[in-house]
């Protein structure tokens, strides 16, 4: 079952935390507080009714004076100093006792305060016993050894209780601070790997705590990552370099063989594996532009731009090569847009755009170039109403050597799509494809200034 979304995050699970430590802490230090009282109050009970005890008797019958005799022997005593007695007749006149209470309390046992008017009480406990005859006693005691030692005690475990929570929520801080810093700091190097920057790496404090293992596991995959696409790229790159020269001699000799007076019966033939050379050595010069672009270096040159006054020098430059194919190019808005890239590089990429939908589209097709933005993003299109990719393919359209022919049609090297996606990944951008309903729509996402 998926988690909740606070559990899926950091600080949701350290909200989450906290509010269950704090509901336990304040619940336990209340539930502390009631069991200490109450039992304080239970021994208070006990002390009184046992002095009630005594001053009654073992149930024999005595007289008002008797009891009052007692109760001056009683609060005599050392133990039973802290006790108070009142005995009051029919009438409810005091017969005697060390204390006046202010109004009449219930039989039984009861909790007393400021409001009785005994002096020096804050808080206390009653006991109210009839005695026959119309005689009342009642027998009091202070359950505060101090006085407001209940606010006091309140204080205690307040401080007490508040501390544990503080300090619980000062080093919870400090383990997100840490996590999250952690956490950006791995960001950080992913994203520079994403831009294309490989040699970039997480970094390590020497520790040796499980953070730093932990960044030193993750760099000792970066590296070995790093160590397979660059041979990758050497074998690409070396295999293009070491075929280029073979294959301009190759055509070198072609042309040669063509122009002699003795190829005639044949020139049609050397024409075709010329431009079949020209074909190749094209792909091999897009596989190494692809690498150069893909290497991150151009990135130091980027410089501001406007993306839009770019997209109409361009539809300007390759509208007569359009239009001698048979096809129609037209910009469309191109509002004023900022953003920091290559000229160069761009440039080439929205050429490539326009040749690619010059190239896999019938006669009396219609493109357009157009620049908008949405959101911090700056956005080139090119659309065209041709027959378009089924979106099953896109995936295979973007990747080298991708062909379609069977929905596109025409010739190709299948690099050029690759080679416009490694452009925008260098601007930290990105390239999709979308049904244009008919036709296909290519845009291109980069990030503006």
């Amino acid at each position: 079952m998926a988690l909740l979304p606070p559990l899926r995050s950091l600080r949701g699970l350290t909200t989450i935390f906290l509010l269950a430590f704090f509901t336990a802490t304040t619940l336990t230090g209340y539930l502390t507080y009631s069991a200490t009282r109450g039992a304080l109050k239970r021994l208070v009970d006990a002390r009184i009714a046992a002095a009630s005890d005594a001053v009654i008797g073992a149930g024999q019958r005595t007289t008002a004076q008797e009891l009052v005799a007692r109760i001056g022997r009683t609060g005599a005593e050392r133990d039973t100093g802290d006790l108070g007695f009142e005995l009051t007749g029919p009438d409810g006149r005091q017969l005697g006792g060390n204390v006046v209470l202010s109004h009449t309390l219930p039989p039984g046992f009861s909790t007393i305060g400021v409001r009785e008017g005994i002096k020096g009480l804050n808080e206390g406990r009653a006991l109210v016993r009839q005695l026959g005859g119309g005689y009342t006693l009642t027998t009091v005691a202070e359950t505060e050894p101090i006085d407001n030692y209940h606010a006091a005690r309140a204080r205690i475990y307040v401080l007490g209780f508040g501390s544990i929570v503080l300090i619980v929520i000062a080093g919870l801080t400090v383990f997100g601070l840490l996590v999250s810093r952690r956490g950006r700091a791995l960001r950080a190097t992913a994203n520079a790997i994403i831009d294309g920057d490989m040699a970039s790496r997480v970094p390590i404090d020497g520790s040796h705590s499980e953070f730093d293992q932990q960044a030193h596991a993750f760099n000792r995959m970066l590296d070995r990552i790093a160590d397979l696409m660059a041979a990758m790229h050497n074998v690409s790159s070396d295999v293009a370099h070491d075929l280029r020269a073979p294959l301009a001699r190759l055509r070198g000799q072609l042309d040669r063989l063509a122009r002699r007076p003795d190829a005639a019966a044949v020139r049609d033939e050397i024409e075709d594996a010329i431009a079949t050379s020209d074909e190749l050595l094209a792909m091999f010069a897009a596989v190494l532009r692809i690498a150069e672009v893909e290497g991150g270096d151009r990135r130091a040159g980027f410089a501001r731009l406007d993306l839009g006054e770019l997209a109409e020098e361009v539809v300007a430059v390759m509208e007569p090569v359009v239009a001698d194919s048979g096809r129609s190019l037209a910009v469309g808005p191109c509002p004023p847009v900022a953003i920091q890239g290559d000229r160069q590089l761009l440039t080439q990429a929205l050429i490539n755009l326009i040749a690619n939908a010059q190239r896999h589209t019938p006669q009396s097709t219609h493109i357009a170039v157009a620049v908008s933005s949405e959101g911090s993003c700056a956005l080139l299109t090119v659309s065209d109403d041709g027959p378009g990719i089924a979106e099953g393919q896109h995936t295979l359209a973007l990747r080298r050597f991708g062909r379609l022919d069977k929905s596109r049609g025409g010739a190709g090297h299948g690099l050029g799509l690759p080679l416009v996606e490694a452009i925008a990944r260098l601007h930290r951008g990105s390239i999709t494809l979308e049904d244009a309903r008919p036709g296909l729509r290519v845009v291109m996402r980069v990030p503006r200034a």
